[in-house]
């Protein structure tokens, strides 16, 4: 039997080598030398892979497990083998759900209390993961797991999503060997912004490409190679595509499977999703179903020339959830066949928060016309939908649906994604499965918390809570580990308290009992409250006593503040203990102050093959700037000179500047619907052979206000001593994007992949020569830009 001393000290991470302190001898070859063999680390034996799969912006009340109209196939048949979770809870928004889950600490405990586009110095809003709060990744591979990430990463601070770093918040530097997926709140499923690690992955063109299905198939790939070269290595993945995070794209055979099925709207959705869960059992029979949330119009109020429009919305996204789940379904299959299916745990949680009600009240051809607060009437909002609605769910939309359908995503509950006060924004369904050791099937009705993964998993997998991990003492997990209810129905739940905030939305758990206060509504910015003048409301939404269920009141729909203010102030004064805790405080319902300031640089230049992440591009919005260009073109290229120069955006709004046919021209995508071309003159020569300059010179003339036009020249100047510029054409950007182009878009120089801005850069768009070095010079003072539509579009694409 070893000795204690040589037993792994898996409390300290990595886990610390043991020196040889035996015997030696002074020659190999003499008999019998006494060494140890050389042994890997391993976690304990009989350790189960482990697979945590979290979609995007699924409500509750969505998918057919959960008593939704949507059918998700895999998630219903992992739950009918193992257990589902119908008091499972997220933090209504994306970056603080995925940093509690990863790290199994409380948003606001490791810094990440927002967005990570609107942080602060604050400590509870930073979102920069200490170093304190190891993620789950890496306290596995320190165990001998083999680790990977596939889809979306949404932890890393702005600052830090640039292709020079630093890299310390990226999976491959959180503890995932391998990371497969793109940065950000959403991308684009058929032209996304990958990376492998963090390398940029350039795209070609594919007819029939689609983000989740190849997640899916990248992710089989590293099981089966896993599997293949490390038999006795188990492993742990992370799969989170970005479905069905807007843009609602998917191939049409599965949105066509939807076709009718919505015709009713919304409001006949939403009871009807009451009655399949109440008959699913999902929630209990005297359950109600709340009142629709305050401003969302029913469907009967709608125009009737935009309703067929709105069905469509609907028919989409549908299919957009099956065909993840389907590409999930892909996923598991793979263990089957690779027999490894049995000694899996596989946690299957359906949304990161609730369903986004971020489309406006019509839905949207391309979301950033509501992220740039463009101004239409609501006729003019009707005729883009109408007329655009064949190409929703395509490459040629960046779509999403209208508010009232989030709300029917959300059943039986209260509000949307965003609001953290209430179970729509916060309770999610979530499977799990693990036959090896999960013998008890059915529902789990005990509380949980996105933070109880973590301990769960190293409870499952029988590894202590790390205290040291990289030389750094670890703040202790918060979460609290559901593994005991496995195999038992009616355990007591152990997450008795559960703090929730956002923007000054507060809420308390604590058993069995809900405080909550809405500070302020998604749409609100200014003339908010005083904290001290909020409403608060109380209900009783859980009775683990049998003579009490009578009393319980499972949605939130009946408010006992004026009945029990006892029991009121006492959740009140608890929530003010557990966010002095947890870094809750101060709180921080400032929205126009918290954004990100312009970046105050007046120039950056680039080289050939720069490839630079959007939030760390120079700003040029509503203002006058420069494109200058030094480029060398070989004496006898292969035909005129072609390609793109320098060009940032994509098909749903950009610019570019490039050679089509030896053709200087600069182009401007305004948000899909227009495109706007400067060609260099007729009589002017076509683009030589040699080394020059080529400079494009935007002239704002919009003063203050903001998406406004300009006027365009196009200059070339020879690299020739002394040689003066010409001017080669000139016209008019009659308008433009007054505050993002895209959530995935790039600046790239020399090339252009991804989304086309425009017809001539369809195809191969590598410059033929080489851009030597391209700058954007920023010549003129900024316009005023909207404060509220800037947070719109950060908080949107969270």
């Amino acid at each position: 039997m070893p000795l204690d001393r040589d037993l792994p000290k898996r409390e300290i991470l990595p886990i610390p080598d043991r020196p040889y302190v035996g015997p030696t001898k002074y020659n190999a070859a003499d008999p019998q030398p006494e060494f140890p063999p050389l042994l890997p680390i391993r976690p304990p034996e009989g350790a189960p892979n482990v697979i945590v799969i979290l979609i995007d912006d699924v409500g509750f009340g969505a998918s057919e497990t959960f008593g939704g109209p949507i059918a998700t196939p895999t998630a219903t048949a992992l739950a009918k083998g193992g257990i589902k979770f119908n008091r499972f809870h997220t933090s209504a928004l994306c970056s603080p759900t995925r940093a509690a889950l990863l790290t199994g600490r409380n948003p606001h405990s490791v810094g990440m209390g927002c967005i990570t586009e609107m942080a602060t110095s604050a400590p509870g809003a930073t979102s920069m993961i200490p170093n304190s709060a190891a993620s789950i990744a890496k306290i596995l591979k320190y165990n001998g797991y083999s680790t990977a990430q596939f889809g979306k990463c949404h932890e890393v601070p702005t600052r830090e999503t640039g292709t020079t770093g630093p890299f310390d918040h990226w999976p491959t530097y959180m503890g995932f060997e391998k990371f497969y997926g793109f940065v950000g709140g959403e991308t684009n499923q058929y032209y996304p912004t990958l990376y492998d690690g963090t390398t940029y992955i350039e795209m070609p063109e594919r007819g029939d490409y689609h983000l989740t299905t190849d997640l899916a198939n990248q992710a089989i790939k590293w099981i089966e190679t896993q599997k293949s070269l490390a038999p006795d290595k188990p492993f742990f993945m992370y799969f989170a595509p970005g479905a069905t995070h807007a843009p609602h794209q998917v191939p049409e055979e599965w949105s066509n499977k939807y076709r009718g099925k919505f015709d009713e709207g919304w409001d006949k959705l939403r009871e009807a999703t009451f009655e399949r869960q109440i008959n699913l059992h999902v929630i209990p029979p005297r359950a109600e179903l709340t009142p629709p949330n305050e401003g969302v119009p029913a469907w009967d109020t709608m125009p009737p020339e935009v309703q067929d429009s709105l069905k469509r919305e609907m028919e989409i996204y549908a299919g957009f959830l099956e065909h993840t789940d389907h590409q999930i379904g892909r996923v598991i299959e793979t263990l089957k066949t690779l027999e490894i299916f049995e000694n899996t745990l596989i946690i299957y949680i359906l949304g990161d928060n609730g369903a986004s009600a971020e489309g406006t009240f019509l839905g949207t051809f391309n979301e950033m016309i509501g992220f740039n607060g463009i101004e239409m009437t609501e006729q003019e909002q009707i005729d883009i939908i109408n007329n655009h609605i064949e190409d929703f769910g395509t490459k040629k939309a960046y779509n999403h649906y209208a508010v009232g359908w989030a709300q029917a995503m959300c059943t039986p509950y209260q509000w949307t994604k965003q609001v953290a006060s209430h179970f729509g924004g916060t309770r999610n369904g979530m499977v799990v499965h693990w036959p090896k050791v999960i013998t008890g099937r059915g529902l789990r009705q005990q509380f949980t918390y996105v933070t109880d993964v973590l301990p769960t998993v190293l409870e499952a997998i029988g590894l202590p809570e790390p205290l040291s991990v990289d030389g750094v003492l670890q703040k202790p997990i918060e979460g609290v580990s559901f593994f005991y209810t496995f195999n038992d129905i009616h355990a007591v739940e152990r997450h008795r308290t559960q703090y929730f905030e956002m923007f000054g939305n507060r809420g308390i758990y604590h058993e069995g009992w809900t405080a909550v206060t809405l500070h302020s509504k998604p749409w609100d910015f200014y003339n908010l409250p005083d904290y001290a003048d909020d409403k608060w409301e109380l209900y009783f939404t859980y009775a683990e006593k049998l003579e009490d269920n009578s009393k319980q009141d499972w949605t939130q729909a009946k408010d006992l503040a004026a009945v029990y203010p006892d029991k009121l102030a006492e959740l009140k004064n608890l929530f003010q203990i557990e966010a002095a805790r947890y870094n809750v405080f101060p709180l921080d319902d400032r929205k126009l102050e918290r954004l990100p300031p312009a970046k105050g640089a007046l120039s950056q230049r680039y080289v050939d093959g720069s490839f630079v992440a959007d939030p760390v591009v120079i700003d040029n919005f509503n203002r006058s700037f420069d494109i200058t260009a030094q480029l060398t073109v070989p004496a006898e290229p292969a035909g005129p000179v072609q390609g793109v120069i320098l060009a940032r955006g994509n098909d749903f709004g950009g610019f570019g500047l490039y050679a089509k046919n030896g053709v200087l021209t600069y182009v401007y995508n305004y948000l899909g619907l227009e495109i706007f071309y400067v060609r260099q003159d007729e009589n002017a020569p076509l683009l030589p052979s040699g080394t020059y300059q080529v400079r494009m010179e935007f002239t704002y003339e919009g003063g203050e206000e903001t998406g406004q036009g300009g006027t365009v020249k196009l200059f070339r100047k020879d690299g020739k001593e002394g040689a003066s510029e010409v001017q080669l054409g000139e016209g008019v950007i009659p308008k433009t994007n007054p505050v993002i182009f895209n959530v995935d878009a790039f600046l790239m120089v020399g090339n252009k992949t991804g989304g086309p801005l425009c017809e001539d850069l369809k195809g191969n768009n590598r410059f033929t020569g080489t851009v030597d070095w391209a700058e954007i010079k920023i010549t003129g003072a900024p316009g005023i830009k909207s404060p509220e539509h800037r947070l719109h579009a950060l908080m949107a694409i969270e």
